[in-house]
């Protein structure tokens, strides 16, 4: 196990959820944080929480921007000196079928996710490099089991979880490792907010099967997320048993694995895209406010 006492470590969307659970857990073990994201307010309250700028650096940065990422790098290791660890954790979804989801939202899903954790890894390796440090990619559940009317975050972190291998095989020769993290739902804004949208999607997570309709809390993945930080994990999984899906992938696009969520998609689908189109949008509230290019 690897100290995080006096450890930089980089978290993008790290004022809201599990990426601000974690960080307070991980400034409780005396790390420095850096931590990005695009709610300005949000990012001032948690560094007044864990203590001002003496431990944490605080960077209004956007993932879908390269140079933006890299200006946060830069910051970074003029402060601290250089950078240990990454957690590309910042990630949005989307609402509605392929066939109801606005396209710019399908995009937008996109670049956070999978762009984003590129921005966030280039700008950020050279440091991770020179300290032989760590990279937590924050995939999913998603990769191995996919979600009717989340085509675009199904695809985002099947996208990551590879990216994640790739580069674990170019870094290794660096001393660097890398891991993914696969989460169920959580009880994040992203969960709360598509309940609050969307009736159909609480019926639709009530109707999965067990465990896949069971919800964790913050805390729990705040957790799992510090000790694979620690253990430099290859794998983080929240809870325990999304572990079994990574090795049920290949029975669950069967016919087989899709029946009963093929079932339950066909009643509560067209509800569900019905309900998206009368809200008139295709992602929440709150993601909306930054989806300005």
């Amino acid at each position: 196990m690897t100290s995080v006492n006096s450890q930089v470590i980089f978290i993008t969307g790290g004022a809201h959820g599990i990426g601000a659970e974690a960080a307070r857990r991980l400034h409780a073990r005396g790390a420095k944080l850096v931590l990005t994201d695009l709610d300005a307010a949000a990012l001032s309250a948690i560094a007044d929480e864990l203590g001002g700028e003496e431990h944490v650096l605080t960077v209004v940065a956007n993932v879908c921007d390269l140079s933006a990422m890299e200006s946060a790098a830069e910051a970074a290791v003029k402060k601290f000196g250089g950078i240990d660890v990454v957690v590309a954790n910042a990630g949005i979804a989307s609402y509605g079928s392929v066939l109801q989801v606005d396209p710019k939202a399908f995009q937008r899903v996109i670049d956070v996710n999978l762009v984003g954790v590129f921005n966030t890894v280039r700008a950020t390796l050279p440091a991770v490099i020179g300290r032989k440090g760590y990279v937590l990619i924050v995939s999913s559940l998603a990769a191995f089991a996919a979600a009717p009317g989340m085509s675009p975050y199904d695809a985002s972190k099947a996208g990551v979880e590879h990216l994640a291998h790739a580069l674990r095989l170019e870094v290794a020769g660096h001393g660097v490792t890398v891991g993914s993290a696969h989460m169920s739902w959580i009880d994040t804004a992203l969960v709360r907010d598509s309940k609050a949208d969307l009736p159909s999607f609480t019926e639709l997570l009530a109707k999965l099967p067990w465990p896949l309709n069971k919800t964790t809390s913050v805390d729990a993945c705040a957790d799992a997320f510090v000790k694979g930080i620690e253990q430099r994990k290859r794998r983080v999984y929240c809870p325990g048993w999304v572990a079994w899906f990574r090795w049920l992938k290949p029975l669950l696009s069967t016919p087989v694995g899709e029946g009963a969520v093929t079932r339950t998609a066909k009643e509560i689908l067209p509800r569900m895209d019905a309900e998206v189109a009368a809200l008139g949008r295709s992602t929440s509230s709150y993601n909306a406010k930054f989806d300005k290019p």
